[in-house]
């Protein structure tokens, strides 16, 4: 049996002009680094 992996294309991490991509979460202790980045929340029990 083959196994098949799929490429998925994520955001990329900066823009042609050097901007971050605001598709991007940020975990909240990187948060003062990235501040136009929103926040990236775990849920509980996932």
């Amino acid at each position: 049996m083959i196994k098949v992996e799929a490429i998925k294309p994520g955001p990329k991490p900066k823009k042609e002009d050097g901007t971050p991509d605001e598709r991007r979460r940020v975990n909240p202790e990187n948060k003062p680094k990235y501040p136009k980045l929103k926040p990236h929340n775990h849920k509980r029990n996932d």
